[in-house]
């Protein structure tokens, strides 16, 4: 299909060019849903061809050279194809974690978790992450406010109110350090990194040991 300029739709009226632009839409709107059918379908073929060749992770010199003759023949230069391969991927990835047990992903160090379970992942902590530093804000003016002996409430509600805050904080704590991956920490992280995120880890047990001292029932007897 030609790519068009505004001088070849000068003629035409308003009737004709809403027409048009009706088509068109109508047009992409079905390519895209046939595109997503293809990419879906070239998946299965991929992962097909990995489980024969006993090569889940398609990092053999044989498979991509398989894969490379495929695009080849469809007349796809493989060098020019990073788009096409970007969007398979996804399925690929999607598809592996439902065709193979969490013992040949890790054998094949493969990450356990689908494109799609990882991205809704990341906004899970995106979004704890952004209600930890608005309860945390919360909290810091209320304590604020309580030092300077403002009289913006009475007592009683603030001391309800930063009750509140304090379990909302252990809440989106507890939230925040369930989204840590062990297979990012064990597979992804370099060593220093693992060690940066020991120091913080260290700092949070020498700190909830801190306030546990407080919340722990008294000893009976």
């Amino acid at each position: 299909m030609p790519t068009l300029e505004l001088d070849d739709l000068a003629g035409e009226g308003e009737a004709a060019l809403v027409a048009r632009g009706s088509a068109y839409a109508r047009e992409y709107a079905r390519i895209q849903g046939q595109q997503t059918t293809l990419l879906k379908n070239l998946a299965v073929v991929i992962v097909s061809l990995r489980i024969q060749r006993g090569d889940l992770r398609g990092a053999s010199h044989e498979y991509r050279q398989i894969v490379a003759d495929m695009y080849r023949a469809a007349g796809i230069d493989p060098d020019n194809s990073t788009n096409l391969q970007s969007a398979v991927r996804w399925h690929i990835g999607n598809l592996l974690r439902r065709a193979a047990t969490p013992r040949e992903l890790e054998r094949a160090d493969l990450k356990p978790t689908s494109p799609l379970e990882r991205l809704q992942d990341a906004r899970k902590v995106d979004a704890a992450i952004v209600k930890a530093a608005k309860v945390s804000a919360a909290a810091d003016a209320a304590k604020s406010s309580r030092k300077k002996g403002t009289k913006t409430e009475p007592d009683v509600g603030a001391a309800i109110k930063a009750t509140a805050d304090h379990l909302r904080l252990a809440k989106v704590a507890a939230d925040v350090l369930g989204k840590l991956d062990r297979h990012v920490i064990t597979k992804d992280m370099a060593d220093g990194q693992r060690k940066a995120l020991d120091r913080e880890l260290a700092a949070m047990e020498r700190k909830i040991a801190s306030l546990r001292k407080l919340t722990a029932p008294p000893a009976k007897g």
